[in-house]
């Protein structure tokens, strides 16, 4: 092709020698694309996979190169602080969304299981009839909110998830199990051993990790979290008595060991499917539509095997207000769920535990404030024994995060050592790298 062009340019030039010029820069221009071509397809597969040894080590998934600090830039002295504070949000958030949807989840859970309505024919004494129907209108729009979310974030409600369903039905059982003894051990329990039931399920966990997983934890955290049980279940008895007459019975106390038993279990698992299939490939949003798309069918073939349904349609028909507790708890269950999978994502199932046992504390002291109800001393020391261990535990862990980073570097000064860039071998092969 350069030959056939060159003639015709040379025969074109004894013709017309003001286009001689012209014609010599365009051989040129051709045969520089022709070798750039050459060195292009010489060189492209070697590029090729270097890029794909390197692109998962440089880039992650989802993220634009800006996003990645590069090797040779300089660290910032402020980014440190700035992870603190994005961290520091990102708990508070996670705090303040449990405190909210549970508190009003709780009294309302209460509100339905230990008031006395109407009586029907099912229900002579007026209590509701099914604890598991609670559960049921939990995941029932528990559901609805997650396949919205699922489909606008995504685009598809489960072509796009990464973990399959089957992986979200261990927990979806744990899950139902536990809310179905709760509400039914409220009847059959008193205040006090409540109390310490629900304070005491941070060791539990903690063992369900090492059971599930294989985690283990430091003795020092097992002394926090029994040090947090102790101050909790103190400041609870200490500062409020139960307003009812309700004893505790053996069956009570069977509700409450199931409770703490699934209620462990379900955290531990759904972060072991974050651990699996990645954090990044699991959203709060897909972890609640696997629990509840497994829990709505195992709640509603309960409901129809046990009869309850058409128990539960006659109370509604004469306690219409009952009805709309369940709508309320409904929306603060599934608000509560969106709260509870994005804390196990980003802090982890102890953290969330936590979080959840010190939520009687500020139960007990909001009731307190609006129904000018006395605290103890006694209720005192045990918040302070809570906050005080709360406090160590989260500047241990920064002070440890700290020194790991330092350690990481090799440099007591903090400062980064820039990494030489690594060397390219040169292909003989290659005609571009061997001047060919």
């Amino acid at each position: 092709r350069h030959h056939s062009i060159a003639d015709e340019d040379k025969n074109a030039t004894t013709k017309d020698p003001l286009a001689s010029a012209a014609n010599t820069k365009k051989v040129i221009r051709v045969t520089a694309m022709s070798v750039k071509g050459s060195t292009d397809s010489g060189a492209g597969a070697d590029a090729d996979d270097d890029k794909a040894q390197m692109q998962p080590l440089m880039v992650e998934s989802g993220k634009s190169p800006a996003e990645i600090p590069m090797g040779d830039s300089a660290s910032d002295p402020g980014s440190d602080s700035n992870d603190f504070w994005k961290q520091a949000l990102k708990f508070a958030f996670c705090f303040c969304g449990l405190q909210a949807s549970y508190l009003t989840w709780g009294y309302m859970q209460e509100l339905i299981m230990t008031t006395q309505f109407t009586p029907t024919k099912a229900s002579p004494e007026g209590y509701f009839p099914s604890a598991a129907f609670c559960v049921f209108s939990n995941r029932f729009l528990a559901i609805i909110v997650a396949i919205i979310a699922v489909r606008l974030k995504h685009g598809a409600i489960f072509a796009n998830n990464v973990a399959p369903l089957i992986a979200f039905t261990p927990c979806a059982l744990s899950n139902t199990m536990s809310s179905w003894s709760q509400y039914a051990s409220l009847r059959f329990v008193s205040f006090p051993v409540q109390t310490v039931f629900k304070s005491s399920k941070i060791i539990p966990v903690m063992i369900m990790g090492k059971i599930l997983k294989g985690t283990s934890y430091p003795n020092s955290q097992y002394a926090e979290a029994a040090l947090i049980t102790i101050g909790v279940a103190i400041f609870s008895v200490a500062s409020k008595s139960s307003d009812s007459e309700t004893g505790t019975q053996l069956i009570g106390l069977l509700y409450m060991c199931l409770y703490i038993t699934f209620d462990c279990f379900t955290s531990q698992w759904q972060d072991k499917v974050y651990v699996k299939y990645g954090r990044s490939n699991v959203d709060p949003y897909q972890m609640m539509l696997g629990v509840n798309s497994s829990a709505i069918i195992i709640t509603t073939t309960g409901l129809i095997i046990t009869g309850d349904l058409w128990k539960v349609y006659e109370f509604l028909l004469v306690n219409p207000s009952v009805l709309q507790y369940n709508i309320i708890t409904a929306i603060t269950s599934a608000s509560g769920q969106l709260c509870i999978y994005y804390t196990i994502k980003e802090f982890g199932p102890i953290v969330f535990t936590i979080i959840m046992t010190t939520r009687q504390m500020f139960s007990i002291t909001i009731s307190s404030i609006i129904f000018h109800h006395p605290m103890s001393g006694k209720a005192f020391v045990g918040a302070c024994i809570v906050f005080g261990v709360l406090f160590y535990s989260i500047r241990r862990k920064y002070l440890a995060r700290k020194n790991k980073e330092k350690g990481g570097n090799g440099h007591s000064d903090g400062k980064v050592q820039k990494s030489p860039p690594p060397a390219i071998e040169k292909k003989a092969s290659d005609p571009a790298l061997s001047g060919k």
